[in-house]
């Protein structure tokens, strides 16, 4: 998908991220994942992806880039905040789950882009 490095700001910027989130669920089918949730949200904010790596329930924040020169890599926009906002975003989810009992694992998926498509698919498990 060509995206236009121009800018990360108005609506390239939701354009790249859309993308990025799309790449990363097709990557974790192709690693046998089970995307169970997408862009959930509640009054604390939102996790990107939420799937099932087998037992254990995985909340995945996705970072796109298509000019990581000017903005800094995709992993590294992931912040202790934005850690921090998963993390309760999470408890929240899992609250709402009955009879939850599987182990659970925060992800990072970076996705960087150039003109032509994607260059880099960076998936961290256990990132934070």
């Amino acid at each position: 998908m060509p995206l236009n490095s121009r800018s990360q700001s108005g609506p390239n910027r939701a354009a790249v991220g859309r993308a990025g989130e799309e790449a990363a669920a097709r990557h974790l089918a192709d690693l046998g994942y089970t995307v169970i949730e997408r862009n959930w949200r509640c009054r604390s904010g939102e996790i990107d992806l939420i799937a099932h790596d087998g037992a254990t329930i995985v909340f995945i924040e996705v970072r796109s880039r298509s000019n990581p020169t000017r903005f800094g890599t995709a992993v590294e926009a992931v912040n202790a905040r934005k850690c921090r906002q998963v993390r309760e975003v999470a408890a929240y989810y899992l609250r709402q789950q009955a009879g939850f009992e599987r182990s659970v694992r925060f992800d990072v998926i970076a996705v960087t882009f150039l003109q032509d498509g994607i260059s880099e698919i960076k998936h961290l498990p256990g990132a934070f």
